[in-house]
């Protein structure tokens, strides 16, 4: 088998071992909530969140593509640049993981493919358009998660709590929550398995020689099973943080935070912005905490995942630019 061949295999390996971490770090996003207010048992959840991933992994590709093809130009995909990227993405996600910090696995892989370009031909080679719209995503996503929720709980308040008995909402909205942890679940899919297509598709640009201007149905396919794998083994460090530690929750509270989150990932992934799922839900929550009160949300807690947030971009920068200077000093 010639070396190319097993270069490429290794980075498509490790493509969807980091999809499958993404999977089980990124399980929180989904389930979290639910697990919190006990609408749903961890095993059900579980369960609903990895069906729901792998349907809606296989909805679009418009995020692929914005991967593929704008951050880093295909002319200059290399093997040894995609293996530093997803590297420097893996071991991020799993340091995060260990922490029980809930980061964004999207933008430590978009940002560890820039360090990696970076190192490969110099800030000239990255594309500003994609760069931008991923910084676009990443500031609106969580402003808009934060505001949403106050404003969908204000409107369900006007037009229908007020009128209901505590007993009767709690009621209704363990029902409806069932149904906003779905659409979470499949917004999660539809965005965040899109970047593993994307990266693969880039990897093969670079086996190939050529532009590939489609991501193929194996690679669609295959990333969409390597995220529910892991969507289905869990990830209680960080489901703890999110479910447990920000605010307190009941079952209108988590419908809100879901449904809010989901339709602002399911607005960027049509539009090809790769979002981060962590974020959003996370403010999202934050938001829905808001409603209770300013005091209700554990400030301390949120601030540690904030700071989760802004260390991610440059460490993974730097982490993928010193991988793939390491690989090319050790040649392998």
């Amino acid at each position: 088998m010639e070396f190319a061949l097993i270069g490429l295999i290794v980075v498509l390996a490790l493509a969807l071992a980091f999809d499958f971490i993404n999977g089980f770090h990124d399980t929180a996003n989904a389930i979290a909530t639910s697990v919190a207010t006990k609408v749903l048992t961890p095993a059900q959840a579980i369960g609903m969140a990895a069906l729901f991933n792998v349907v809606g992994a296989l909805t679009g590709t418009a995020v692929a593509k914005t991967i593929a093809t704008d951050i880093v130009p295909q002319r200059f995909a290399t093997l040894e640049l995609v293996g530093a990227a997803l590297l420097s993405a893996i071991g991020w996600n799993l340091y995060t993981w260990w922490k029980g910090l809930p980061s964004s696995s999207s933008h430590a892989l978009i940002f560890s493919l820039v360090g990696a370009g970076v190192a490969a031909g110099g800030w000239g080679i990255i594309i500003p358009k994609g760069v931008t719209k991923t910084l676009t995503g990443l500031l609106t996503s969580p402003l808009l998660g934060f505001l949403v929720p106050i404003l969908l709980m204000a409107l369900l308040s006007w037009l229908v709590l007020r009128w209901m008995r505590p007993r009767t909402v709690t009621r209704t909205f363990r029902w409806l929550q069932i149904g906003s942890a779905a659409f979470m679940a499949f917004s999660h899919g539809g965005n965040d398995a899109q970047k593993t297509m994307g990266i693969m598709t880039f990897a093969l640009s670079a086996y190939l020689g050529t532009q590939l201007d489609h991501v193929p149905l194996w690679v669609i396919l295959s990333a969409a099973l390597a995220i529910g794998l892991g969507t289905a083994m869990g990830g209680w460090r960080i489901i703890k943080t999110m479910g447990f530690k920000v605010v307190d929750l009941r079952p209108v509270d988590g419908f809100v935070a879901e449904t809010s989150a989901a339709l602002i990932i399911e607005t960027a992934s049509r539009l090809g912005i790769p979002v981060s799922t962590t974020h959003t839900i996370s403010a999202s929550i934050m938001g829905v905490g808001t409603t209770k009160g300013f005091r209700k949300v554990k400030w301390q807690v949120a601030g540690r995942i904030v700071s989760a947030w802004v260390f991610t971009i440059p460490t993974c920068i730097a982490l993928g630019w010193a991988i793939h200077k390491a690989i090319l000093l050790l040649g392998v």
